[in-house]
Parts: C-alpha cells; sequence; structure tokens
C-alpha cells in the first residue's frame, strides 16, 4: 500500500511525520501541497474519510488564515465556501494530509499514525 503524503517541505510537522513513515518504512508518494492542492473532490472525500468537521482541515495558525481573516468567516461561511478556500490555497490547509483512499490522517499525532499506518 502506497500512501498519498500531501506535504510542505519547510514544514516542521511534516518532516516530523515524513520521518516517522520512513523509520516504519511505510511506502509513499509525497505531493507538494502548495504546488498541487488537492482538488475540491479531492478534499470532499478526504473530510467525508477522516469525519473529521472541515475546521479542522485549516491551518489555523497559518499566516494565510489570518490574513484573510478566516478566523471571523468560517462560522458564517458554507460547508462549499470552505472547501473552495481550502481548494484555493494549499498553504490553507493543515498538514501533512495522508491517505490510502480508505482513512485519512491531518497533521502529525505518533499515536494516530500508529493507529491508522502501521
Amino acid at each position: 500500500m502506497t500512501l498519498a503524503f500531501y506535504w510542505y517541505p519547510k514544514c516542521g510537522t511534516c518532516k516530523k511525520a515524513k520521518k516517522w513513515l520512513d523509520e516504519q518504512e511505510i511506502s509513499y508518494e509525497t505531493i507538494h501541497i502548495v504546488d498541487n492542492p488537492p482538488t475540491i473532490e479531492q478534499l470532499q472525500t478526504f473530510i467525508e474519510k477522516s469525519g473529521l468537521p472541515i475546521k479542522k482541515f485549516f491551518n489555523t495558525s497559518g499566516k494565510k488564515y489570518r490574513e484573510l481573516g478566516l478566523k471571523d468567516k468560517l462560522n458564517e461561511a458554507t460547508d462549499e465556501q470552505k472547501i473552495d478556500w481550502l481548494a484555493s490555497d494549499g498553504m490553507l490547509l493543515k498538514r501533512p494530509i495522508v491517505t490510502d483512499g480508505d482513512h485519512v490522517t491531518v497533521g502529525f499525532k505518533e499515536e494516530e499514525f500508529e493507529q491508522t499506518w502501521k
């Protein structure tokens, strides 16, 4: 099974997740989340398969998130608007996003990676 690993190479959390996958000898394909952000359709699938609310896919500590004032806009926005924002700019996405087509993890928590990807 090869995972799709959406990441931003300068992201410390992504580096930790990549190191963990390497140490476990889990094969994955890296996808640069800014150069090749997931499409609206992919995001809808990720959200559905992850069971997480859309808000969990936002990089709430990111510069772009603050610049766009999304903290104040998210509560009023429709799910469609939120997904459009996420698909429009990879820097808005919490990372890494890892999927095998059936499971999806967002961010890196070692315990969650152990349960999902080992």
